[in-house]
């Protein structure tokens, strides 16, 4: 099992935040300071480099979400593999979750 690991990079007015290794409740915590430390107009959180994804992942990203929106800033995800999309689908947090193929589809206000 590989630990969550952040990498957080600029792309335009967007913040990206690049997942790899396992978000469950061991760095759960760690993705939602990371998102408090973000100062951009825009957040997107890649989950391309994630292996595995469980509840309390889902949670922290819907937590990165609520705080994004509440202070103004627009949230995205690029999907990851299709066991983490998973989670998404059986919640039904797809539909309600932002999905863009590319950083700059929120950079760009789109």
């Amino acid at each position: 099992m590989a630990p969550l690991r952040l990498e957080t990079s600029k792309e335009g007015e967007a913040a990206v935040i690049a997942l790899t290794g396992e978000l469950d409740v061991a760095g759960a915590a760690a993705l939602v300071q990371e998102l408090a430390l973000v100062d951009a107009e825009a957040a997107v959180l890649d989950l391309r480099g994630l292996e595995f994804m469980d509840s309390s992942g889902l949670r922290a990203i819907v937590v990165c979400a609520q705080r994004a929106q509440d202070a103004g800033r627009r949230f995205a995800l690029i999907p990851g593999a299709a066991q983490v999309m998973r989670v998404f689908d059986i919640t039904r947090m797809r539909e309600r979750l932002r999905f863009v193929a590319d950083p700059a589809e929120v950079s760009g206000g789109a």
